[in-house]
Order: C-alpha cells, then sequence, then structure tokens
C-alpha cells in the first residue's frame, strides 16, 4: 500500500529549504554505508559499462547485445532473491560473483571463458546488487529521510559515474586506444587495464559491506534490529543459494501473478514502459556514445569527460530540485523532465556546420581546449554533445530519481526489493531498444565509409519523445495516485 506522505517542514525560505537536507543528521550509519556502497558498485559497473562494447569487437570481436537486457531480466528475478536471502548476505555473494567474473575479465584472453568465466556470471552480480540497494535506502532511513535519501543516492551514483568517466579517458590517455598495460610479464590491453580498475573497487566493497548491522531497520521510534529472514539454514552453501533462487524464481511468478488481479498494476507497468523510452537516451551514452564518439572525433577522444558533464550537473541539481519538488507527483515530474530530455536529443540531429562559429568561439574554446584539452580546433561535434548533455541532464535531474522512489513507495513490507526490482523495467524496455544502436551506428556512422550521424540522432531523439507524449496523452488512464503528493 501506498506510503504516507513526508511531512512539510514548519521553517520557510532558506532555513525551510535546508531543513529538507538536516532530516539526514540522524541517520543510521546504515544509510551513510549504502551510499559509500553505491559510489563503488556504480564506479565499478560504469568502468565495466563503457569499456565493455569496445572490448568485445576489440579484444574479442564479439557483439554487445547480449550483457544489457540479460542483466536487467537478472534484476527482476533478485529483487524476490534479495527478500529471501537477506540484504546483507545478498550483497556479499553479489560481491564475490562480481570479484571472480571481473578477474577472469583481466587475465584470460580465450573468448568462449570471458564470457563463460567472465561477462555472464558478471551479469548475475550486478543484478544481484541493483534491488539491493533499493531496498537498504529505504530499510535504513526514516519516513521524514526517505524523499532526500532517493535524491542522495542519485546523485551518488552520478559521482560514481563522474570517477568512472574520468578513469575511462586516463587509461585511454595514458596506454592509448589500443594500447596495453605490462603487469608482471602480462600485456594487459587498454580496455582490460580498466576492467582491472574496476576490479580494485569491487575489492573495497567487501569491508564496507561488513559494517552494515544484521537486521538493522531505520524507524520512526529509532533503530531496530530483527534477524535477517533466513530460509534455509542447513545444508551446503551451493544447495542453500539453489534453493534459494528457485523459491525467489517462485516468488518473482507469483509477485506478477498477484499484480495482475490489480488494475493499478496495468497503469504502473503503462507508466514504466514509456519511462523505458528515456532510459533509450541514458543508455546509449554507454552502450552506442563511446564508438560514435572514437568514430566522430578520433581515437583517444575525451569521451568520459563529455560524458562527466552529465554527472556534474546532476550531483548539483538533483538534491536541489528532489528538496524543491517533494510535494509534487511523480508522474507530473516524469513528464516535465521527459520533455526536456526529448528535446535535448534533437541538438545531436541539426546540421553540424550551424555550430561551427559558436565552436570556435570563447565557450568553444573553453569547453574543447579548457575543460576537454583537446589540441587543435575544435569540431562542432563537440559543442553539440555539451549543450545536448546539459539540457538532458536538467530534465534527468527532475524525472529518474522519482521512479526510484515511487518503485519503493508503493511496496508492501517486506516486499521492498521486489517492487524495487520493478523500477527497473524501464531499463529492460530501454536496453531492448539500444540493442538497436549496433545497427543504426553500422548504417549511419560506421567505421569506414560516410557518415550520416545526425539521421542516427533524429531516430533517438524521435523514440525518446514517445515517453512524455504518451504520458500526457494516456494520463487519464495511467496515473497511479501517489498519498500525500500534489496530483
Amino acid at each position: 500500500m501506498p506510503e504516507e506522505g513526508v511531512p512539510p517542514v514548519a521553517a520557510t525560505g532558506l532555513l525551510g529549504f535546508l531543513a529538507k537536507f538536516t532530516v539526514l543528521r540522524g541517520a543510521q550509519r546504515e544509510l551513510w554505508l549504502t551510499f559509500l556502497i553505491k559510489l563503488l558498485i556504480i564506479s565499478a559497473y560504469s568502468i565495466t559499462n563503457k569499456t565493455l562494447i569496445l572490448w568485445l569487437s576489440s579484444d574479442l570481436g564479439f557483439s554487445d547485445q547480449v550483457w544489457a537486457p540479460a542483466m536487467t531480466v537478472f534484476t527482476l528475478l533478485a529483487g524476490s532473491f534479495t527478500d529471501a536471502f537477506g540484504l546483507r548476505r545478498t550483497f556479499f555473494l553479489g560481491v564475490i560473483i562480481c570479484l571472480v567474473a571481473r578477474a577472469t575479465m583481466v587475465f584470460t584472453t580465450i573468448p568462449w571463458l570471458a564470457l563463460a568465466g567472465g561477462l555472464f556470471p558478471l551479469v548475475i552480480g550486478e543484478a544481484l546488487g541493483t534491488p539491493v540497494l533499493i531496498a537498504a535506502a529505504r530499510r535504513y532511513s526514516t519516513t521524514q529521510q526517505r524523499s532526500i535519501s532517493f535524491s542522495i543516492i542519485y546523485m551518488v551514483m552520478n559521482v560514481g559515474y563522474l570517477i568512472a568517466g574520468s578513469i575511462f579517458d586516463y587509461v585511454r590517455h595514458s596506454l592509448g586506444e589500443y594500447g596495453y598495460l605490462n603487469l608482471l610479464g602480462l600485456h594487459i590491453t587498454t580496455y582490460r587495464t580498466l576492467f582491472l580498475v574496476s576490479l580494485g573497487f569491487e575489492v573495497l566493497l567487501f569491508p564496507t559491506i561488513y559494517f552494515l548491522r544484521r537486521g538493522a531497520e531505520a524507524t520512526d521510534e529509532g533503530v531496530r534490529f530483527d534477524a535477517e529472514p533466513v530460509k534455509y539454514g542447513t545444508g551446503s552453501l551451493s544447495d542453500r543459494i539453489w534453493l534459494t533462487v528457485r523459491d525467489a524464481a517462485g516468488d518473482t511468478v507469483r509477485l506478477f501473478r498477484r499484480l495482475l488481479g490489480q488494475s493499478d498494476f496495468y497503469r504502473l507497468l503503462a507508466f514504466l514502459l514509456l519511462i523505458g523510452f528515456l532510459k533509450l537516451i541514458f543508455l546509449q551514452m554507454d552502450y552506442v556514445f563511446p564508438k560514435f564518439g572514437i568514430r566522430e572525433l578520433g581515437n583517444g577522444a575525451p569521451i568520459g569527460h563529455l560524458s562527466n558533464i552529465n554527472y556534474i550537473l546532476i550531483i548539483i541539481l538533483v538534491p536541489i530540485i528532489g528538496a524543491l519538488t517533494q510535494k509534487y507527483s511523480a508522474y507530473r515530474m516524469v513528464v516535465v523532465g521527459g520533455a526536456i530530455c526529448a528535446a535535448s536529443v534533437f541538438v545531436m540531429a541539426l546540421p553540424t556546420p550551424w555550430f561551427q562559429r559558436s565552436a570556435q568561439g570563447f565557450i568553444g574554446q573553453w569547453i574543447g581546449h579548457g575543460y576537454l584539452g583537446v589540441q587543435g580546433s575544435i569540431h562542432p561535434y563537440y559543442m553539440m554533445i555539451a549543450i545536448y548533455i546539459s539540457i538532458f541532464s536538467i530534465g534527468e535531474a527532475f524525472y529518474s530519481p522519482r521512479v526510484y522512489e515511487y518503485a519503493a513507495a508503493i511496496a508492501p513490507k517486506g516486499q521492498e526489493a521486489s517492487y524495487g526490482a520493478l523500477s527497473y523495467i524501464p531499463f529492460l524496455i530501454g536496453k531492448l531498444l539500444v540493442g538497436t544502436g549496433g545497427w543504426l551506428l553500422a548504417a549511419f556512422c560506421p567505421a569506414h565509409g560516410p557518415r550520416h550521424s545526425g539521421t542516427m540522432w533524429l531516430i533517438f531523439a524521435l523514440a525518446a519523445s514517445v515517453a512524455p507524449i504518451g504520458l500526457l496523452v494516456f494520463r487519464r488512464y495511467i496515473r497511479v495516485p501517489e498519498a500525500g503528493r500534489q496530483n
């Protein structure tokens, strides 16, 4: 059932604004540890995501179409697994799987082993951490802390992206796009070196998770300790995990069966499906943008620093917008933010000569030479990308954190992770859609031959526009009431 809305803060003006953040002053240590875990997980994940398609094609010669949808399918299953296995145990299990998988991807050059022992297990390990963090943010925050906690965790996520983007460019610049690192006599390619860095972040997760207290839960009356669920307390670890996975699959099926009997579920599902078209634009930054950037701007192009424009703005904007828009419904914020996001992509579809003069002007020179460190003349695409990402970031700050908060807010007690996993349905839709990015790159931005990248971006822009238009046109059918929020 929907949770009660956050009570209004008595203070007004600047004090009232600051009071929205000071509710975290008495937060339990588990909430702060959740923020740190999010930072480490996202840093490792983002480095991997930015590197993945380049590694698959350069080092292994494979396609990148499998990773994205598979991980989201496992994420939906992992929600029920977390509810049955416990937050802390699921954290540890996911990290162990990721650690082995990343090590395999770093040190093997055998294609089948890199996939079977590296990439595919990594899909499962990463998926285990996703709904756990959503459930942890709810479990370790009080009612008053919850809304701003989800904004903070989204901000922390972007700090992780920012760190990853800087590392991505630094390693590629230091070793060369197709260079290698000499490690104890092993020649580790540039892209596998990036995986090695992500492995380092994974190692740091162990001591962080250790300090989470077993069974801790923040309530409005104070911290409470309940035993974590142990559905299968006897038998070998592998048998216990298998039985829990089996039950999780059954629980996930039963969850959807139960929801199928509720009219609000179909409205929520339509809402999430439309958001998937917005996630397409977010996801292409990892799955399409790196190859587009290298092909249009050359080897060693500062792709990570261009992406960092988004993360810097999100870090600044999300807490502010989150605090100022607490009383407004998620639906309204998604419509506003979605319209801004969709409009931003059309910038990339415009003719590049239109931006030639601005690229040679003061702002273009500062972006190119000052921020990005580009040598020589500034390509108009640098100016276009900076404008596009800046506008997109404003829209993202409005809508994206509210999706996670909304899914967690309607979750019944004990099913936080299961419902949190539902908020990742848009990622599944977005990843299925971005799977066409390989075809679009080949058709409009090939490695060799004439390019028509503007057409590719126009297709992305039109796809993104489906979300805000659909949310407006069908709002009377799909809007779900939110307790304590203004419609």
